[in-house]
């Protein structure tokens, strides 16, 4: 992530290439991970509570360093930061119950909608992508709050997350 924000910050055409690789490295790394670990059957309690928090924080700093460089518009990064931590906090707080909250269908619909906004504002395309970029911010937006929305009623509901 340090690597990211700094490609971020340089604000070059080369350095926002090598963003997006190290993005998306980093995404499918995250991703091969989780599917090893779940066809292997090497799940553990800790990584069910790291990996998920790792994933926020792999989210969060792109869109603050891009929202910080006046890329990603502050409401998007908003609602997509303060739902990351709500979550975070309700894991937290699950997992000191000994309740373990994996990610849910909709959760992983929502990080698939946020790679790909995020893709694009790394990207340095023309000004004529500025609508599609909204686009998928908006999609991203409307999943993030979806499955934020989905996690604390399934534990209004059920009292658990998961």
């Amino acid at each position: 992530m340090p690597v990211l924000v700094v490609l971020v910050l340089v604000e070059s055409r080369p350095a926002s290439y090598a963003a997006v690789a190290v993005f998306v490295l980093g995404a499918l790394s995250d991703g091969l991970d989780g599917y090893l670990a779940r066809r292997h059957g090497v799940v553990t309690r800790t990584g069910e509570w790291l990996d998920p928090l790792s994933d926020k924080l792999f989210i969060a700093a792109p869109v603050i360093t891009l929202t910080a460089i006046g890329s990603v518009p502050l409401w998007g990064a908003a609602v997509i930061v303060i739902r990351e931590v709500a979550v975070s906090a309700l894991r937290a707080w699950q997992g000191t119950r000994g309740i373990a909250m994996p990610a849910s269908s909709l959760g992983k619909l929502k990080t698939g909608a946020q790679l790909v906004a995020i893709t694009l504002y790394l990207l340095p395309l023309s000004p004529g992508a500025d609508q599609a970029r909204l686009a998928a911010l908006v999609v991203a937006v409307v999943a993030t709050v979806v499955s934020g929305i989905d996690y604390f009623w399934k534990l209004r509901t059920t009292g658990e997350a998961a």
